[in-house]
């Protein structure tokens, strides 16, 4: 089991109010004695469809899942566009192989998850919500089901809710795929039986997402803070964490420190995250924080007092992402390690367009020829012009983000790739690559 870090006292928890202490988390009476299903109850009885939507315009809150885009906008467009059927698609596909915060979510407070999808459908007009889980997530699958099963029994979900003429009806559905999944027309695309690939943007899900139908796209930690805004209200809501993307965030720690997840305010520096974890493993040092998972920045001990906030994040070369923050240590190779996170994106790539199908296949290719003492002299300047294409031309965020590691290196760890090329040399002793003599190493 996952564990979850400590963390001050004084810190909100929004995400995990209840994630750690119910013994049974599908035990709909002792959710409902902490709260659960209080927030759907003043959207319909006190709010109406416009106040709620309003309310989370009034948060701040911005997705979850990566992006960052305003909820309340997100929200905003969907009502607002004219149309006979609406849904809202929960995504808890939880793409990044190595983290686990969704399926946390999941497992441990599923009628958090719930509440914030019902009151998403009951504000936007949908009467539809599907909740795409990973397949391998079974005990999360399992969980679910009871609670819409306890939810639907109590009058939460399904046909008259609270006996407010408004039907919620949910669907769970297993997904299984690749990592490209992760992205909202991807999945889509998969729920409606078709490639998984991603889709040109406008028109957005918002106003013609799945089925061709208004779709509001939501992660599950996104729903989750949803029934807390209304409790307690958008202000009390935007007056934590960072001004521009208030509340807390899930984030998951790992490598070579104490593992686990956390709720912490947004702003939080990436310093005292690591501290919650422990720091670095006992008789080892930081050489670098791997931040927003496999697309994610390689950033260095000098840029820990970087917030964890969508902006900042991205002003220092990573982004927010999966949530996930690895710690490498002196033994990591830089160079080798974004060549495996670039290969393992490309690999995941789904093709459709030549600056996914193959500028990433590229990119990769270069890292291997560093990795085994086959570096071309150019082999930077052709890093720095391929990644600059595939940014500029690509279709989806993962073309955009798959050059972070190497360009974050070239950024932070420049010695280190350098030592590569002109010595093909590994400083950190891991790629052991063989320098070519004569006019091959040209070549």
């Amino acid at each position: 089991m996952t564990t979850l870090l400590a963390t001050p006292g004084g810190w909100p928890r929004i995400l995990l109010a209840r994630a750690a202490g119910a013994a049974d988390p599908a035990d709909l009476a002792a959710a409902s004695a902490d709260g659960a299903f209080a927030g759907l109850r003043i959207a319909i009885e006190e709010l109406g469809p416009e106040s709620t939507v309003a309310a989370i315009e009034e948060s701040g809150l911005r997705g979850r899942g990566g992006a960052g885009y305003p909820t309340g906008a997100k929200w905003r467009a969907c009502a607002s566009t004219d149309a006979p059927r609406r849904f809202v698609v929960v995504n808890g596909y939880g793409a990044d192989p190595a983290v686990f915060i969704d399926q946390v979510l999941m497992e441990r407070d599923p009628y958090a998850v719930l509440e914030g999808a019902a009151i998403a459908a009951y504000a936007v007009g949908a009467t539809e919500i599907v909740i795409a889980i990973r397949a391998e997530y079974t005990e999360a699958v399992r969980r679910m089901e009871a609670a819409v099963r306890a939810a639907e029994a109590a009058g939460f979900l399904g046909v008259d809710v609270m006996g407010s003429r408004t039907d919620l009806i949910v669907t769970i559905r297993t997904v299984q795929g690749a990592y490209m999944l992760g992205e909202e027309t991807v999945l889509l695309n998969a729920l409606e039986g078709r490639r998984g690939q991603p889709e040109q943007r406008p028109p957005h899900p918002a106003e013609r997402g799945l089925f061709g139908h208004p779709t509001v796209v939501q992660n599950v930690a996104t729903l989750a803070a949803v029934p807390w805004i209304l409790v307690k209200g958008p202000q009390a809501f935007n007056a934590i964490g960072a001004p521009d993307a208030p509340g807390t965030v899930l984030v998951q720690v790992s490598g070579a420190t104490n593992n686990g997840i956390a709720e912490v305010p947004t702003g939080t520096t990436l310093n005292e995250i690591l501290i919650l974890a422990g720091g670095a493993a006992r008789g080892q040092s930081i050489k670098a924080v791997l931040v927003g998972g496999p697309s994610g920045g390689l950033l260095p001990p000098d840029a820990l007092d970087t917030p964890y906030d969508f902006g900042p994040l991205r002003d220092a070369g990573a982004h927010v992402g999966s949530g996930s923050i690895v710690v490498a240590d002196q033994r990591t190779c830089i160079v080798d390690l974004a060549r495996l996170l670039t290969a393992f994106c490309a690999d995941e790539a789904c093709g459709k367009t030549i600056p996914c199908r193959i500028g990433t296949r590229r990119i990769a290719e270069i890292g291997d020829r560093l990795t085994t003492g086959r570096p071309r002299p150019a082999d930077l300047t052709l890093l720095t012009d391929l990644s600059h294409d595939v940014v500029a031309s690509a279709l989806c965020d993962h073309e955009r983000l798959t050059t972070l590691p190497f360009t974050s290196a070239m950024r932070y760890f420049r010695s280190e790739l350098d030592e590569h090329i002109l010595r093909s040399s590994c400083p950190a002793g891991v790629c052991r690559p063989i320098a070519v003599a004569g006019p091959a190493a040209a070549h």
